[in-house]
This record gives structure tokens, sequence and C-alpha cells, in this order.
């Protein structure tokens, strides 16, 4: 997939960070923090875009991938403070305490084009599958109204799937034409100890009102299923 990004290189003391944005906002998709259950609603182009951002995450080991979400269209339904989202890896080092500064300092950005690879992106997240003896699942911090998930590449490659999953599935729901979410998958994040309900956040497809303008995939304009193809 193609990714229009903004690129901003903001300096904390004598450290240079490189945080990237997507260039145009994610309307319709919105995230509140696990407390213990977070919830990520997303119409298709919202899940789609997550996606590759995620994907994007997975490859780019150096860079911050902060998508901001909370000042999008309000939800019609899930309880919670909307919050921004940031990715990072695990071995960058990023402190939360350190975000505040480092978004104030995202002032002049550069345009800046990414494709992702669909087929490495799967790969990876089937490695990350199939380890479910040694895995490490997504870290994650909610501070200054944003969530940051802190994993490694296989990780961020499987949220990448469970998005597309969604972009491409959810719309197959039968009462999403009405207005109601549909429930996808699960983002896994690291346990505290002590156990307790496990902390996840609701992965689920909803697209954007008014619905009428919403069509399931293989129905026409007028709401009639479409023939079935000759022989």
């Amino acid at each position: 997939m193609r990714l229009r990004l903004t690129e901003f290189r903001p300096r904390t003391g004598p450290h240079e960070h490189r945080v990237v944005q997507p260039r145009t906002p994610l309307r319709h998709t919105s995230l509140t923090a696990p407390e213990p259950i977070g919830l990520l609603l997303g119409d298709h182009d919202g899940l789609n875009r997550l996606a590759a951002l995620f994907s994007f995450a997975a490859y780019s080991r150096h860079t911050i991938v902060h998508v901001p979400l909370r000042d999008g269209v309000p939800p019609d339904e899930g309880r919670g403070e909307r919050v921004d989202l940031v990715l990072a890896h695990t071995s960058y080092g990023l402190r939360p305490s350190q975000w505040p500064e480092l978004r104030h300092r995202l002032r002049q950005g550069t345009p800046l084009t990414a494709r992702t690879d669909e087929a490495r992106t799967a790969r990876d997240a089937r490695a990350w599958q199939e380890a479910t003896w040694d895995r490490e699942d997504l870290r994650h911090v909610t501070h200054a109204r944003t969530l940051f998930l802190f994993g490694t590449r296989e990780a961020f490659a499987d949220s990448a799937v469970a998005c597309a999953h969604a972009a491409g599935f959810g719309p197959r729901h039968k009462r999403v034409v009405e207005g109601h979410s549909a429930f996808m998958s699960s983002l896994p994040l690291t346990q505290p100890p002590g156990g307790g309900h496990p902390y996840e956040v609701l992965l689920c497809f909803k697209p954007y009102p008014p619905y009428a303008h919403f069509r399931r995939p293989g129905r026409s304009a007028t709401g009639r299923s479409r023939p079935a193809a000759g022989p």
C-alpha cells in the first residue's frame, strides 16, 4: 500500500528524532485506552491505513509513528476518553514522559511517500503467531492522552494483519448497515504481574454516519443482491 506521510525531525538536546504522521487525518477512526479494555473503532479507510501504519512501524526501528485520533469525529458508541496512538520499537527507548515536548516540536514537516510490503508483513505475522511460547506482546503505556504501543517487528506485523482483516471483512457483517460496530479481532498486550482481567484493545469495524451511504459488498445501490454469475 502507498502511504502519504508527513515527516518531522525534532530535536531534544543533542538528539534528533524521526517522527511521521499520516498526511491526512483518519477522521472516522477512534481509540480509547485499555483500562483494561480499549476500543479501536474504524471505517474501511481508517483501518486500512492503520494496517499500513503498523506495517511501516514494523520495519522502521528508528522512527516514531504518531497517529492523531482524539480530534476526529466522535463515535456514537464506546466509553472512555479518546486518545492518540504512538508506535515505536522497544529498542528505540522512547520514554512517554518525553512525548509532550516532542509533540510540541512537530511544526515544520516534509511530505514523505512510503510503500508497504504486504507479503513480508504477512510472513512476519505468521512467525509471531507460531511462536506462542516465546513471543513478546505489545507493551502499552497511556500518558498525555496518548496510547503508546512498544513492540517488535513481528508484533507490529501481526497488528497490521489484524487491521487489514478488519478493513476487508468488517463491511460483510450484516448489522453494520444499521450503524452497529462489528467486533473483528483484538490487539493482545503484555499483562501486568498479579493476574486480573487481561489487557487488550478490541478491534472493531464501523462505517461512519449517515449509514445510508454504506452498502455491504455484493449489494447494489438499490439494496438488491447482485445476480449470480452465469456458467
